[in-house]
């Protein structure tokens, strides 16, 4: 899926922080949002890239979408 047709209730922007700021950050985030919303987080970390995709698996949250441009890391996230 395109990340530009996931509809995005809210994005968290962690860059300039590292593990595990931006899971403790999103999981703060995601926390307060409504089942079925969609969490956009934006992460400058290297260790994002395996970390979050590994924190959507053990929450049962769905990772949608993940995209790596420029030193950045955008991950669309659906609150289940």
């Amino acid at each position: 899926m395109p990340s530009t047709d996931i509809a995005v209730a809210q994005t968290l922007d962690t860059r300039g922080t590292l593990c595990p700021l931006p899971v403790i950050k999103a999981r703060q985030t995601i926390d307060k949002m409504a089942s079925g919303e969609v969490l956009k987080l934006i992460a400058s970390d290297p260790g994002a890239k395996a970390d979050i995709p590994s924190w959507t698996r053990m929450t049962g949250n769905a990772l949608l979408h993940s995209e790596f441009q420029d030193g950045t890391y955008a991950f669309w996230i659906k609150k289940t």
